[in-house]
């Protein structure tokens, strides 16, 4: 890995701990595809249902850090944030900052490497990932979901208003809207087919019904560490401080109730009824290696609040997402899922910077485990659609599944798939996590064949 001064000049948020040669005494982790040393990503566990314990995750297992603070390994900053680390939840440490954060990784990561001194003492702390249930990483106080994708904006934008697809604002602000943090579920929750009000076009009057066109949405969660005071606005300089990490996320939406309601305000009960993550948290630190220049997009107004040397050589981040679909039918056959679409975060018009730095421009306070969405993620090319609302064109186009069915919106069945990873030109590759759930029927009917005995 180079070391010299222009190399960090290029990336300062490049250390040691990024090496692609760096290998670990865990040899399960060298080469792991998902956990190498080179990620750690944080999460929270149960093991043989005891009380919830954050944890490390490399190569096929966990660390356990409440278990490991008893062995007293490391010293300073990294102390500090190993004994936030024996909460339940991981609010405490995200809110200490990248200071605490990147000298315990950089701990962490001495401590595994070949040769460590502390090999027998983590030993103690391993538990096989197979073994444990996986919880949400930390409480999420509050959740915005944004519009960043120029590509997404623009092709649904072609379905509504042909003439004039991309609104006049989109080039000048990081678009967004307040969710709900109560129904984030993490992966494998089920999603049950929402039921709302939606407007019959035979006889134009609304009607109370089962939505007929779920879909998906491929995003990136983008979790805050540090918090921000009330009424002390974040600059486009101080941005990165506040930004902890990553996870996958799907924002499921219901394409006619939300064409219904969001005249004038905005997605409400469309998009209200469940957003899944993906358990672990990708680190800041851990996504150094794949940061780039964002994408230069034509006729992007200089807006001063939102911009900055640093955002604009290093604001971007090479994300792969891949979505994939497998129905009922496909699962009663064994075929595998197949994949839907494939595109990248670094697509994205509005970095993670300018989203959190127009977050708080009012004012606006954020809390550690507070969680951003990316907005649908789409790509120039028509592979890279993030949703069944583009690929299909609204339903007009559907795709034809192997085992013959079509699909225009999703189906009760249908089980959607959205994984993420990084990789870069020497090799390096990271896992960004995965999130899958299966659509069910609404959830009365469910229950009225439960009570039913069927």
């Amino acid at each position: 890995m180079e070391s010299d001064t222009k190399f960090t000049q290029r990336n300062p948020y490049l250390d040691e701990t990024h090496d692609p040669k760096l290998t670990s005494w865990l040899c399960n982790a060298n080469g792991h595809p998902y956990f190498p040393i080179q990620n750690l990503p944080f999460g929270v566990f149960q093991h043989n249902d005891d009380i919830p314990r954050c944890g490390v995750a490399i190569g096929d297992f966990v660390i356990d850090l409440h278990q490991l603070w008893s062995e007293r390994l490391f010293s300073g900053n990294a102390e500090i944030g190993h004994e936030a680390l024996t909460d339940t939840s991981l609010n405490r440490f995200m809110s200490l900052g990248r200071n605490i954060s990147t000298a315990f990784r950089r701990a962490l990561s001495a401590a595994l490497r070949e040769g460590s001194s502390h090999q027998n003492s983590i030993r103690r702390a391993l538990i096989p990932i197979q073994e444990v249930k996986l919880c949400k990483p930390c409480h999420i106080g509050d959740y915005t979901d944004f519009y960043t994708s120029i590509h997404h904006a623009t092709s649904v934008g072609k379905l509504f208003r042909p003439n004039n697809p991309l609104l006049p604002n989109y080039r000048w602000l990081p678009i967004g809207y307040h969710g709900r943090a109560s129904s984030i579920h993490l992966t494998d929750t089920p999603v049950y087919r929402p039921v709302g009000q939606c407007l019959n076009n035979e006889t134009q009057d609304p009607e109370v019904r089962p939505t007929t066109k779920l879909d998906y949405e491929v995003e990136l969660g983008i979790f805050i560490g540090k918090p921000s005071q009330s009424f002390s606005p974040v600059s486009i300089q101080q941005a990165d401080d506040h930004f902890f990490g990553v996870c996958m996320l799907n924002d499921w939406s219901a394409r006619d109730i939300q064409a219904w309601e969001y005249q004038p305000l905005g997605p409400f009960l469309s998009k209200n009824f469940i957003t899944s993550i993906s358990p672990w948290i990708i680190t800041q630190e851990a996504l150094a290696p794949f940061r780039q220049a964002p994408s230069a997009y034509e006729n992007r107004p200089h807006v001063a609040a939102l911009e900055s040397q640093q955002n604009s050589t290093l604001g971007g981040i090479d994300i792969h997402m891949c979505c994939y679909i497998r129905s009922e039918l496909m699962r009663k056959q064994n075929l595998p899922a197949i994949k839907l679409s494939e595109t990248s975060f670094k697509h994205a018009f509005w970095s993670i910077a300018q989203m959190i730095t127009h977050h708080t421009q009012t004012g606006c306070n954020l809390n550690a485990g507070d969680l951003l969405g990316s907005g649908t993620q789409s790509g120039p090319e028509s592979h890279e659609a993030g949703s069944l609302l583009e690929i299909t064109q609204g339903g007009k186009n559907p795709i034809t599944l192997p085992t013959g069915e079509t699909r225009d919106f999703l189906h009760d069945g249908d089980e959607i798939t959205i994984s993420g990873y990084c990789e870069s030109e020497n090799g390096l590759r990271i896992g960004v996590g995965s999130v899958k759930a299966c659509v069910l029927p609404p959830h009365s009917q469910c229950e009225d064949v439960a009570h039913s005995g069927e």
